[in-house]
């Protein structure tokens, strides 16, 4: 699959530890010790694949894409035991995947509209919430998160129609938990005098 390699040094990749990989392919960004890498552990990552996602072709498709990631994974995270981490890393991969799926498969059964009721409820907005009402914003309540700036729009969808935690927002966007609060705050703020508006 991969490259021989002519000098003896280069012939002794083999017999590197784990650690010597990294180590190697953080000084010198030379492909050859991912590459001893993903053929070490692809057995143990597609194992890990196959236990949750149940699917082989799923499973291939999730190896390839957790080696995809290793470039950036393994030049800025300290890695003590490879085997343990890439393990987790697979695991974490598949429940992701498994809730991604989940989310969908929640959306098509119309927890949409119901999640949109929970969050309208949630900004204070009707008192007492009569339900012929609450139908009626929801049109605009739509209209009124697309219209969100977008860092706003996604924490809000995440959290309210999604039905993400906080941290789970951090993780999925990538922002501070500082800023996460503070989108979310202010977007609802923005659809709050956004509706009242209307």
């Amino acid at each position: 699959m991969f490259l021989k390699f002519k000098s003896n040094k280069e012939n002794d990749i083999h017999s590197f530890s784990d650690e010597e990989l990294i180590n190697s392919y953080k000084k010198s960004k030379d492909n050859k010790f991912i590459g001893e890498l993903f053929e070490r552990y692809t057995h143990l990552v597609f194992g890990v694949c196959m236990k949750y996602l149940k699917n082989e072709e799923d499973s291939k498709d999730a190896v390839m894409e957790i080696f995809e990631d290793f470039h950036y994974k393994l030049s800025n995270h300290d890695i003590s035991n490879f085997k343990s981490w890439i393990y987790s890393v697979s695991k974490n991969h598949c429940l992701m995947i498994l809730r991604k799926k989940k989310s969908e498969e929640r959306m098509k059964e119309g927890v949409y509209e119901n999640s949109q009721q929970d969050f309208m409820e949630s900004l204070d907005l009707f008192h007492p919430i009569n339900k012929e009402n609450l139908n009626d914003k929801i049109p605009r309540l739509k209209k009124g998160i697309e219209l969100l700036k977008a860092e706003q729009k996604k924490c809000i969808e995440l959290l309210y129609l999604q039905n993400k935690s906080y941290k789970e927002v951090a993780e999925i966007t990538g922002y501070s938990m500082k800023k996460v609060k503070s989108y979310i705050q202010n977007g609802k703020r923005n659809l709050k005098i956004y509706l009242e508006e209307k």
